[in-house]
């Protein structure tokens, strides 16, 4: 989940300031990989010729297949020798810790200085350490004409969904390369000045594609893995999640310091794809490499997360919160993650707790991916009854003034929906409105070569219609709305946890609306991936209810109650303050 401050926020990266991204699956139809075949399988040939015709292959699988040969067609045409000699002819001399060249560093001291601080950059990027900023900031001032530290600021404008600091990425890089001398750099770097260009334009699936040909043919190029990795993230494909990691590794010897993150990348994606043994042993062997890998601890969270282990999962972070607690720009997601778990044990009092000391807007730097989680957390309370809605008090209102204030226009369609959350639960329907009404007449226009513009049009504007239309109780519409999307919404980002809340959105409105059938069917296949979700099992009850099988009903609420009792803790103090010492006390009741 790629939450990183841009590249103009050095300043608050230093200070540990949180942010945060993610990846793809809730329950139901949509823990399937996201598409029926990989664009990888049509690649090679491995379907029929006439699949595409039949409909046997995706729209977007054909998309992806198209931008993918771009990407090849633009590194290929530039790469020679293993590790990229300069595209004119006059490699730098100066290679990286993992032997691939760089040019425009310069000689001597400051040189050296300039390669030290891209280490440094890249170390912590990989470790989500909010000090990544000002070192990039500091190879830029060493080496201006470094194709890599602009590459690297490109990035860090665009890894936040900041609409804001993309604009402001997008200008520096435009006059550096407008002042460039493309003859000095390496293939290598040209195909990152690809990339970072065709995401700057908005056009993220292009450099997706123009990441995972670095990654085949520099396997050791450590930047360009871990910001694909995030793009894949952020464009909801599982498959490369998994695959764009697992097809560097054998590459990396073992005992590299690095090794241990691209094992919690791995992690992430085996978990997003479904893959949920093989993801906790490679996110776990992660942590034990490295403690402070807070990807890697989010990996473990996320496979504990999806098998409904909710009280392990409590007991894993709390044993680790000097670790993921503060200090990193994982944090808040992490915390989130802490809160889900709660959440699930029927902690209400704990879940809230949490939200105030790391989620709410005044405790955080009010970056999107942390309103986001904010949104997400108090949606869940908004699809309970009377009680639940209550105990958010007067929350909503400082989340919607959060988003209100950035005034961000159509640039994540994912970050959209978060914002109609927390406009419909502060009761501001006519914001959520006016959001609505502005996204649909951007999208009615062509936006060639856009990402966003696809994930808008064909899921980001249904699903706030659907929000909203919850929120009125227009229960039947908010169902005729989803249901028909309820396999695609991978395709606007997210992960399958973060996800969730909208495939919670069409259970409780399948409920509400007394379409019967459907709710059932939503909570058999809920129960099937989770049967250990107190959740699951209320909702089974409230199906029960509906039907007239009150013993039926009786049952599942108490088998809901024994399931959630682990998950309680008596642990009192909660949030970033609390992490900065030692482990709390209070045992997690087992």
């Amino acid at each position: 989940m790629g939450g990183v401050p841009g590249a103009g926020d050095a300043g608050d990266a230093a200070g540990g300031r949180t942010a945060r991204t993610a990846a793809t699956a809730a329950e139901g139809p949509e823990a399937a990989p996201a598409d029926g075949a990989s664009a990888d399988a049509v690649r090679v040939g491995v379907l029929p010729a006439d699949a595409l015709q039949t409909g046997a292959v995706p729209a977007d699988a054909v998309r992806r297949e198209a931008v993918a040969a771009d990407a090849r067609a633009s590194v290929s045409s530039r790469a020679h020798g293993a590790n990229g000699a300069a595209a004119g002819g006059r490699p730098s001399g100066r290679r990286d810790r993992h032997g691939l060249e760089m040019s425009g560093l310069g000689s001597g001291a400051a040189g050296d200085a300039a390669a030290t601080w891209y280490e440094s950059a890249v170390d912590s990027l990989l470790f989500f350490r909010g000090d990544v900023a000002e070192s990039v900031a500091e190879l830029r001032r060493l080496a201006p004409g470094a194709p890599l530290g602009q590459v690297f600021a490109a990035y860090l404008g665009l890894l936040g969904t900041e609409q804001s600091q993309a604009a402001a990425a997008r200008q520096e890089f435009a006059r550096f390369r407008a002042a460039a001398d493309d003859g000095a750099r390496t293939a290598r770097e040209q195909a990152h000045l690809t990339a970072a260009a065709a995401w700057l334009d908005g056009n993220i699936a292009r450099a997706g594609a123009v990441l995972r040909e670095i990654a085949v043919a520099w396997p050791r190029d450590a930047l360009a893995l871990v910001v694909g990795h995030q793009i894949d993230f952020f464009t909801g494909n599982a498959a490369a999640l998994r695959d764009r990691i697992a097809g560097a590794l054998t590459a990396w010897d073992e005992e590299d310091p690095h090794h241990g993150p691209l094992l919690g990348m791995l992690g992430f994606g085996l978990e997003e794809s479904g893959h949920y043994a093989r993801a906790e042993e490679t996110a776990r062997a992660a942590v034990e490499r490295h403690p402070g890998d807070v990807w890697g601890i989010h990996a473990v969270v996320h496979t504990l997360e999806m098998q409904g282990r909710f009280a392990e999962g409590i007991r894993f972070l709390d044993a680790r919160r000097p670790e993921w607690g503060a200090g990193n720009m994982m944090a808040v997601h992490n915390w989130w993650h802490y809160a889900l778990y709660a959440l699930e044990a029927g902690d209400t009092r704990r879940v809230l707790e949490v939200y105030d000391a790391a989620l709410d807007p005044a405790v955080t730097s009010g970056l999107a991916l942390e309103l986001l989680d904010a949104s997400s957390l108090l949606w869940r309370f908004h699809l309970g009854g009377d009680d639940d809605r209550a105990a958010v008090g007067d929350r909503w209102a400082p989340l919607a003034d959060a988003w209100a204030a950035r005034g961000d226009g159509p640039h994540y369609a994912f970050n959209d929906t978060h914002a109609v959350m927390a406009y419909l639960g502060a009761g501001r329907v006519r914001e959520a409105e006016a959001l609505l009404a502005d996204r649909k007449e951007w999208a009615t226009h062509s936006h060639p070569g856009v990402t966003n513009h696809a994930m808008t049009a064909e899921i980001g504007l249904p699903v706030c219609r659907a929000l909203l239309a919850f929120t009125q109780e227009r229960y039947e519409d908010a169902v005729d709305l989803l249901f028909p999307l309820r396999g695609r919404f991978a395709t606007f980002g997210g992960s399958h946890a973060q996800r969730d809340a909208v495939q919670r959105t069409l259970l409780e409105a399948a409920l509400r609306a007394r379409r019967l059938d459907l709710a059932r069917a939503l909570l058999s296949e809920r129960l099937a991936l989770r049967p250990t979700s107190p959740y699951n099992w209320l909702g089974q009850a409230r199906l029960a209810d509906a039907v007239g099988r009150s013993a039926l009903a009786a049952t599942a609420r108490e088998r809901a109650a024994a399931l959630a009792a682990p998950g309680r803790s008596s642990t009192q103090d909660v949030g970033p303050a609390a992490a900065e010492g030692a482990v709390p006390g209070g045992e997690v009741a087992r």
